[in-house]
């Protein structure tokens, strides 16, 4: 059955010095950061998929301005597993498809945003 989460498919965390944080990464852990952050490989999903880090600045409204990180879960079918929340009465905004995937967002019962992301099919 599609629609269940496949995996994680990102942390966003905010920073006050969004620089200084990804230098850091990338110098304590040889990370090559780039300025929107970088991505992994994930061999136990597929050999295409790829996992994202991010640090975002603290002004950031991509996610609530209470948290310190988001939770981005990979999901098999978005369209699906969107169903199976409403049936559950939990509101979803549903975001634009693109290049990058298709995006929703819901909030958790503490209140905190979390992201739902389906990959590109790739061919």
């Amino acid at each position: 059955m599609s629609g269940k989460i496949i995996g994680l498919g990102g942390v966003f965390i905010k920073s006050n010095d969004k620089s200084r944080l990804n230098k850091w990464y990338q110098e304590v852990f040889d990370i090559n950061m780039e300025d929107w952050g970088t991505t992994f490989k994930i061999k136990e999903i597929s050999k295409e998929e790829i996992q994202v880090f991010s640090v975002f600045p603290t002004n950031t409204t991509y996610c609530h301005s209470h948290q310190s990180y988001m939770i981005n879960w990979m999901v098999d079918d978005l369209t699906a597993l969107i169903e199976k929340l409403k049936v559950k009465n939990l509101e979803v905004t549903k975001g634009e498809d693109s290049e990058f995937g298709k995006f929703a967002w819901l909030d958790d019962c503490d209140g905190n945003k979390i992201e739902l992301w389906e990959p590109p099919k790739v061919n």
